[in-house]
């Protein structure tokens, strides 16, 4: 297929790449022309802009910092939907927002130019190794066109919803793995401090339930898509009394744990509630009565 990317950066760059390897006529542009040598080197078609990319591919990726840059890229002079011709496919793999994309999307129908949001996860040596999970919102028909595309710069290639629905999942991704890095940070300097090796700690957690995946593979489907909270795996009383151990055990050796203080305190909120008895995961339902809604298959 004839297909162009923007923004060849550290993701970017070899996402593009790949897509050249997989025997695709590829046309780029980057702001900064030596970002592209490489590709060139190698047959790709250099574009003076946005438009020019457009105007010669069926399918256009952009790969840019944030959702300034795609609104620019995308809708701006000399962009994107200046040069997409009606039938084409534009898609963007940018970190961004879900309501820009929707706006997006709809300025580029009138034009008769479909839209995905086709986030990425796998960090840079993801993108160098083609393993990056890839979490694409938008028609499901049109996604089934594109995917051959999509495979060629990750192994995770998946289908999530409608149109902004893959950057919704993104940034539920990044919210979750920046939370749990500062969690492994209070969980880590708590540990050391008290007294235990980090490398022996790090092997006592990923022999553990949270380093077997747990909560993901068997928590979520099987108990909170279920609403099964009452099937007492491990009751909320005993944990309440394990992050009331943790917490008064950072008192005593003076290391903060902001993070694990709140979670005591839901499940102190949970027990004046009479859940004690109940599976140690009711806790779950204090945060969908706040959001008003309930994660359920």
């Amino acid at each position: 297929m004839k297909v162009g990317f923007i923004g060849l950066g550290n993701m970017g760059g070899p996402m593009a790449m790949h897509i050249l390897e997989a025997g695709h006529t590829l046309t780029v542009y980057d702001t900064r022309r030596e970002a592209a040598s490489d590709h060139l080197a190698k047959g790709a078609h250099w574009a003076e802009s946005p438009r020019a990319v457009a105007a010669t591919s069926e399918i256009v990726f952009t790969s840019l910092p944030g959702p300034k840059e795609v609104e620019s890229v995308a809708l701006g002079e000399g962009g994107v939907l200046q040069g997409a011709a009606s039938g084409s496919v534009y898609i963007d793999l940018s970190t961004n927002s879900p309501t820009l994309i929707r706006h997006i999307y709809e300025v580029f129908k009138e034009k008769g130019v479909q839209v995905l949001d086709a986030p990425v996860s796998g960090g840079p040596i993801g993108a160098q190794q083609a393993t990056l999970a890839v979490m694409c919102g938008g028609d499901a028909a049109v996604y089934q066109r594109v995917k051959p595309v999509l495979d060629a710069i990750g192994n995770k290639v998946t289908h999530v919803g409608a149109i902004g629905c893959g950057a919704i999942a993104k940034l539920v991704h990044n919210m979750i793995g920046i939370c749990q890095l500062n969690l492994l940070a209070e969980g880590f300097t708590l540990g050391v401090k008290a007294g235990v090796d980090p490398e022996a700690l790090r092997q006592a957690v990923l022999g553990g339930a949270v380093g077997q995946g747990l909560f993901l593979n068997y928590m979520l489907p099987n108990v909170v898509f279920k609403g099964d909270f009452d099937t007492v795996r491990f009751a909320l009383e005993l944990a309440r009394k394990d992050i009331g151990l943790a917490t008064a055990l950072g008192r005593e050796v003076n290391v903060p744990l902001k993070l694990a203080n709140v979670v005591e305190q839901e499940h102190v909120e949970a027990l004046a509630r009479g859940w004690g008895k109940r599976d140690s995961s009711v806790p779950f339902l204090l945060q969908e009565e706040r959001a008003a809604v309930k994660v359920r298959k």
